[in-house]
C-alpha cells in the first residue's frame, strides 16, 4: 500500500515502553513505515521476568544478546503457603527442565530491557519524535497526532501510552476496573545465598511475596500489603527493610541488603472494552491492567505487540487499508481470549488469599496439591503458562512478521 503524501508515516506508534518498541520494530522489519512518538524512558529499577515465548521474540527481533548478560534464568518455581490459616497448601516445585524447557523465561531489570531495544530501534533507522503526543484525533481516513514539535498523520495509531492512555480516550474505548486493597512494595535487593534460579513466591494473606532471581546473588522483590502496611514499610530505613525483608523470607537467601530505588503502587485489575477502533489499537497497559502475580502483565504486552504487528504487516501485504474496522476486529478478536484468561487466573489467585471464605481456601490448597501430584497436569499447566498455545504470534515462534 502505497502511503499518501498527506501522510507522514502508515503506522505512529505512541509511546515508548517494552510492548510500544516491540510492535514498532517489528512493523519496521516487515517493511512498515512506522514512527516512534515518545519521549526519552525515565529511569527504572523494576524488573520483568519475561517468558520463554517474549524471548523468542526479542531473539528474533536482533535485541535478546545485548540484554542476556543482564538477565537471570528461571529454572525453577517455588510456590510456598505462608498463611496461618487452618487449611494450608502443600509446597509446590515446578522445574523447566520437566517440560524440556532450560529455563521458562528470564528476569531482567527493565533498564537493561529498554536500552537493548532502543538500541535495536537505532540501528535501524526506526523514526522517532522524542515528544510526549498532546492529543490524538482520529477520522475516516487516517490519525492526525499533534506533539510539543508539530503535528503528524497516520493511517494506524498504536497507543502504547499506559494505563491512562490519550490514545485510548481518542478512540472513545472505555475500560472496566476492580481496585484491589491492596499495595505492592518493589525493588531489589543483594543477599548472601545463592537463589539456585530458583523464583520463590510465599503467598501470605495479604497477597503474594515473591523473590524473582537476578543475575549474581541478587533478587528482585514483590511484596503485596495491605496499604497502611506498605506505608510503614515504604518509610523504613534500607537496614530497617532488609531486615524485615529476611525474616518474611524466613532467612531462606541469608542476609539481605535492599538496594536504592522502591517502587510502591496500588493494585488493581483494568481492561479496555474494545483492543481496538476508530484508526487506534491499544497494546500493554494501555488495553490491560493485570498485577505483578504471575509474570503476567508485560509479557501480554509484548504478545499484543507482536500481534498486531502480524495483522498490520499482512494487511499490508494484501494491499488492505490497515486502519480498517475489519482488521482492528481481527485484533481484537485474537487478543481477547488470552488476555481475558490470564486476568481472571491472577483475579481469582489473589482474591482466594484475601478473602476469609474457609471453602476458597480448601479449593486452593487441593488446586496445588493435585498439581504437585498429577505429572501430566503440572506440565500441561507449565507449558501454558509459559506459551501459551492459542496466541502465539510469528514472533514468539521464532518467525519475522
Amino acid at each position: 500500500m502505497d502511503v499518501n503524501r498527506d501522510f507522514t508515516s502508515e503506522v505512529a506508534v505512541v509511546g515508548g515502553g517494552p510492548a510500544g518498541l516491540v510492535c514498532a520494530i517489528a512493523l519496521k522489519t516487515a517493511g512498515v513505515e512506522a514512527l516512534l512518538i515518545a519521549p526519552p524512558a525515565k529511569p527504572d529499577h523494576r524488573t520483568t521476568a519475561l517468558l520463554a515465548g517474549s524471548v523468542t521474540a526479542l531473539e528474533t527481533l536482533g535485541a535478546w544478546q545485548a540484554c542476556l548478560p543482564h538477565a537471570a534464568p528461571l529454572k525453577k518455581l517455588r510456590i510456598v503457603d505462608d498463611t496461618r490459616r487452618l487449611f494450608r497448601a502443600p509446597e509446590v516445585f515446578f522445574d523447566a527442565a520437566e517440560i524440556g524447557l532450560d529455563a521458562f523465561g528470564y528476569n531482567i531489570e527493565n533498564r537493561y530491557l529498554m536500552a537493548a531495544l532502543e538500541a535495536r530501534a537505532a540501528a535501524l533507522n526506526l523514526p522517532r519524535i522524542g515528544a510526549p503526543a498532546l492529543a490524538i484525533n482520529p477520522d475516516a481516513n487516517g490519525v492526525a497526532i499533534d506533539h510539543a514539535d508539530g503535528k503528524v498523520r497516520a493511517h494506524l495509531a498504536i497507543g502504547a501510552d499506559g494505563a491512562r492512555s490519550l490514545a485510548r480516550g481518542a478512540a472513545g474505548i472505555g475500560t472496566r476496573r476492580r481496585s484491589y486493597p491492596q499495595t505492592a512494595l518493589t525493588l531489589n535487593l543483594a543477599h548472601d545465598r545463592s537463589h539456585d534460579d530458583t523464583s520463590t513466591e510465599f503467598h501470605t494473606e495479604s497477597g503474594p511475596f515473591t523473590l524473582v532471581p537476578l543475575p549474581g546473588r541478587r533478587s528482585s522483590l514483590v511484596c503485596v500489603l495491605d496499604p497502611s502496611r506498605a506505608a510503614e514499610f515504604a518509610a523504613l530505613s534500607d537496614t530497617a527493610l532488609s531486615v524485615e525483608i529476611e525474616r518474611r523470607a524466613h532467612s531462606l537467601l541469608g542476609t539481605m541488603r535492599v538496594e536504592p530505588g522502591r517502587g510502591v503502587f496500588p493494585l488493581a485489575i483494568e481492561t479496555a472494552n474494545a483492543f481496538a477502533r476508530a484508526r487506534v489499537a491499544l497494546v500493554g497497559e494501555a488495553a490491560h491492567v493485570v498485577p505483578p502475580i504471575g509474570a503476567q502483565g508485560l509479557n501480554l504486552g509484548l504478545r499484543d505487540g507482536a500481534t498486531l504487528a502480524e495483522i498490520v504487516a499482512d494487511a499490508r501485504r494484501q494491499g488492505l487499508d490497515i486502519g480498517a474496522p475489519d482488521v482492528l476486529a481481527r485484533y481484537d478478536e485474537q487478543r481477547r481470549a488470552d488476555v481475558t484468561s490470564r486476568t481472571v487466573a491472577v483475579d481469582v489467585l489473589n482474591r482466594s488469599l484475601l478473602t476469609d471464605f474457609f471453602p476458597a481456601h480448601g479449593a486452593r490448597g487441593l488446586s496445588l496439591y493435585l498439581v504437585d501430584r498429577i505429572g501430566p497436569l503440572r506440565r500441561v499447566l507449565m507449558r501454558e503458562g509459559v506459551t501459551p498455545a492459542a496466541s502465539q504470534p510469528r514472533l514468539m515462534r521464532g518467525e519475522m512478521v
